[in-house]
């Protein structure tokens, strides 16, 4: 019989012997590997940790610097764009300097993390602003926008920097010799990366404001309010409540149809209307129309870029304009030249639109004109509410850079008008002597320029202007818009604002007007009264003075700041008289 069981070949085979476990050898290495695990993971913590510790600095830094071009936007409707920005970098200086000396007292006196306060003060700042707009006229332009940012922004920022640092107090850094290196770091570098963060955000904002409504002065604001609270989520949130309804049923400055309307019910009452209002890079633009005066504008943040009757003289084919100096710019084609061209054989160049009153009037004459204008929406809005012909050249354009380009490029003009202004203050980069030499080049030989000039005649920056213009085009007349004040009324007032343009002419020895005729006028009474130049100003006016520091050149502009910021500021107080003072507080 066979034998029952398996076979040799079925048994499992032995494993081969092992070596013991505990060993000497064995043991130091899984202490080894123990200790590099040990070390990475204790690594990787902490780099994350300072990461986060960077990531929430980084964060707080940045959504203050955006609100630090915010807040001047803010203000730039009811103060101006200069007198808004005149010392916004000082109060944001003054802001991080006490808000980082202060954090520890801040930490150590409030009752609350102050991080849970930030949500709460943004929330809180388009409604304060909103009722100290009401009182701009009391503060006026001086003092206006320093109280509005102490009372608004420059606490945010205070607050925010102040948690940075003490945020930054988890950051480990170096010791030893370089430990006064290591604590003097966390301040530097956190201003230097919030100042990097306002000029990049800034650029961003100014090129896609108006875009959407979170592009907007306001919808900015209500935008960075929700990132605070997502960044410090707390219950005090529930006493932003107030803030926020005022802001979405009350505040007339959100661009949204329904506070439009609630805005021009109240207008109503005193005979204004707000036709349409939109926000872009030059500024905070709209259209009002007064039906008791009867005439409409147009309005550039807290200036005005032109105006028009409401109602054309009979036979007119174009309205009449408010301001006489629009007219008077008209003037280059009286200039008497050698060899003088046809209305339909000449061409204009203008730097800047306005309303388009004298572009308007060229192309009605048939002079085939070249509009440069950077904005837009200001070209858009003098096509639709001031009839702006629509047979031009439109070049939606820096003007310093296509005027560089036609010159290289050979092309000229028989006319070149000059008209732009920006809030009370001359855009110096377009009165500079090498954009000017651009403008040289780009007028034809017996050719002629106007150029408007506004500002206050008792400061050095007109003497500048106007002896650089004249050292580009030596043979010039200056007219004023309108009579010159008594020396009582100048000495009262402290400034001698005006419009006034100047004409020259590379075609004589002198600037002559010829006669106007009828055909010149355009059946406008306006034109009869205004477009020959009446009230001249003596050369003298501009001597020059040995504290002018000179021509103006494109790498010299800063001396004319502490000039723009005084003239913007009488600049204001004239607007202040022009329009009433709830037209420029609504906006």
């Amino acid at each position: 019989m066979a034998r029952h069981g398996t076979s040799k070949s079925a048994k499992a085979p032995k494993e081969p012997p092992t070596e013991p476990v505990l060993t000497q050898e064995n043991f130091e290495k899984e202490l080894k590997a123990l200790a590099s695990k040990a070390k990475e993971e204790t690594w990787s913590k902490w780099a994350g940790e300072q990461a986060w510790v960077l990531t929430q600095s980084g964060v707080l830094l940045t959504l203050a610097a955006v609100y630090s071009n915010v807040s001047e936007l803010s203000l730039s409707p009811v103060y101006g764009g200069i007198p808004s920005s005149r010392l916004h970098a000082k109060g944001v200086m003054s802001a991080c300097f006490i808000g980082w000396s202060s954090n520890l007292w801040i930490k150590r006196n409030l009752p609350l993390k102050p991080q849970q306060l930030l949500p709460l003060i943004a929330a809180y700042i388009p409604m304060v602003q909103f009722f100290l707009f009401k009182v701009s006229g009391f503060l006026g332009a001086f003092y206006g926008p320093v109280i509005t940012e102490a009372l608004t922004f420059l606490p945010l920022l205070l607050l925010s920097v102040s948690c940075t640092a003490t945020i930054l107090d988890d950051l480990e850094m170096s010791t030893g010799r370089w430990q006064w290196l290591s604590d003097a770091m966390p301040g530097i570098c956190s201003f230097s990366f919030l100042k990097a963060a306002e000029y990049f955000s800034g650029n961003t904002i100014q090129r896609t404001i108006g875009a959407s409504f979170f592009q907007t002065r306001l919808g900015l604001q209500i935008a960075l309010t929700g990132l605070y609270s997502l960044f410090a989520p707390s219950k005090l949130l529930l006493y932003a409540l107030p803030a926020v309804l005022h802001t979405a049923l009350f505040n007339i400055h959100v661009p949204f149809p329904y506070a439009t309307s609630s805005l021009n019910t109240t207008m109503a009452k005193n005979g204004w209307s707000l036709l349409e209002r939109q926000e872009s890079l030059t500024g905070y633009i709209s259209i009002l129309e007064s039906s008791k005066l009867g005439f409409r504008v147009m309005r550039c943040d807290h200036s005005l870029l032109g105006g028009e009757w409401l109602t054309k003289m009979s036979g007119s084919p174009i309205a009449e304009p408010i301001y006489g100096v629009f007219v008077m710019l008209e003037a280059v084609r009286l200039v008497q030249v050698k060899d003088p061209v046809p209305d339909n054989q000449a061409s204009a160049f203008v730097v800047g639109l306005g309303i388009g009153t004298t572009p308007a009037a060229f192309m009605q004459h048939g002079i085939k004109t070249t509009i440069v204008e950077i904005d837009p929406v200001v070209h858009e809005f003098a096509t639709k509410y001031f009839a702006l012909p629509k047979n031009h050249t439109p070049v939606i354009q820096d003007a310093v850079s296509y005027a560089h380009e036609m010159a290289e490029a050979g092309v000229q003009y028989d006319y070149v008008v000059h008209d732009v202004f920006t809030g009370g203050a001359e855009p110096v980069d377009l009165f500079t002597f090498e954009f000017l030499q651009d403008l040289n080049r780009i007028l034809k030989p017996g050719g002629v320029i106007a150029i408007n000039y506004a500002g206050d005649l008792l400061l050095p920056a007109a003497r500048i202007i106007v002896n650089t213009i004249k050292t580009v085009f030596p043979t010039c007349r200056i007219f004023r818009e309108s009579a010159a004040p008594s020396e009582e009324t100048i000495e009262k007032d402290g400034r001698d604002f005006t419009n006034m343009v100047i004409f020259c002419t590379n075609a004589a020895d002198e600037v002559k007007f010829r006669k106007p005729v009828e055909k010149d006028f355009l059946g406008s009474g306006a034109r009869k009264v205004y477009l020959l130049p009446q009230h001249e100003v003596q050369e003298s006016v501009f001597e020059v003075q040995e504290e002018d520091g000179g021509l103006l050149f494109k790498n010299a502009t800063e001396r004319f700041r502490p000039w723009q910021d005084k003239s913007a500021l009488g600049h204001w107080a004239v607007m202040r008289t022009v329009l009433p003072k709830e037209i420029w507080e609504d906006w």
